[in-house]
């Protein structure tokens, strides 16, 4: 009897967890359809702002000089902006409401709109449409490959921040020598990291949730589907923006 006993319990507990793992499973595809919901609205903002400003000559003034089409001082004050975003919502994630960081998310994707409106003023329609599906196709393998695969990619994802830095210090320098074959390699390399990091992070954002789920974090992942998107958002455009040098018709 007391082996009856024993054995039902251990039946019963294999049941909930099973169960348990369902609910995991099942909450854990809602909460990335939430943060791919999220993003491709976000996506959405960009493309219509980007293409108001970039397509009107009287939006287009209120950045640039009409005659120079360089930046004014907004202009640069919209170049900039975004980054702010981005810290504003990442150091202020534990302070911030679930529905302020959203609308942040979707301010900061109208802002970041405007300040890649000129790629409308550099390249023709059909060919920033071409890139852009391009990189829609390669987003979406990526992704899958990151949610799907067994491979522990977090030792990736160390090298990949590390040549992000450099990238960056590399763009920084660019700007003074204006150096074609300097620029060509930034933007090959600027193609693998942010094709790297697309599946570096689907797959953290998997394992995130996995472990908050599991500790009941329910406020916490509210707040951790919004800064998904965010880091997908910035890993699809910057791909989009270094592509586009490759497969950009200038105008």
């Amino acid at each position: 009897m007391a082996q009856f006993d024993t054995v039902r319990q251990q039946t019963a507990a294999t049941a909930g967890a099973g169960a348990r793992a369902a609910e995991i499973d099942t909450g854990l595809r809602a909460h990335m359809n939430k943060i791919y919901g999220l993003m491709s609205v976000g996506l959405g903002v960009t493309g219509a702002v980007a293409w108001a400003f970039g397509t009107s000559e009287g939006l287009q003034s209120i950045l640039r000089d009409p005659i120079t089409f360089q930046p004014n001082i907004l202009g640069f004050a919209v170049m900039f902006a975004p980054l702010a975003f981005i810290l504003v919502m990442s150091f202020g994630i534990n302070k911030l409401s679930a529905g302020a960081l959203q609308f942040l998310f979707y301010t900061f994707a109208a802002v970041m709109g405007a300040s890649i409106s000129w790629i409308f003023l550099a390249y023709t329609g059909a060919s920033i449409a071409q890139t852009f599906f391009v990189t829609a196709i390669a987003f979406a393998g990526l992704s899958l490959y990151g949610y799907t695969t067994k491979k522990d990619l977090s030792g990736m994802g160390a090298f990949l921040i590390m040549g992000l830095i450099g990238l960056i210090v590399a763009s920084i320098v660019n700007i003074f020598l204006a150096s074609s074959a300097l620029g060509f390699a930034i933007s090959v390399i600027g193609v693998l990291i942010f094709a790297g990091l697309t599946a570096y992070d689907t797959q953290r954002l998997k394992n995130e949730y996995i472990m908050a789920a599991r500790a009941g974090a329910t406020e916490w992942l509210q707040k951790s589907a919004i800064m998904g998107a965010l880091s997908l958002y910035l890993n699809f455009i910057n791909m989009f923006m270094f592509l586009l040098q490759f497969l950009g018709n200038r105008e």
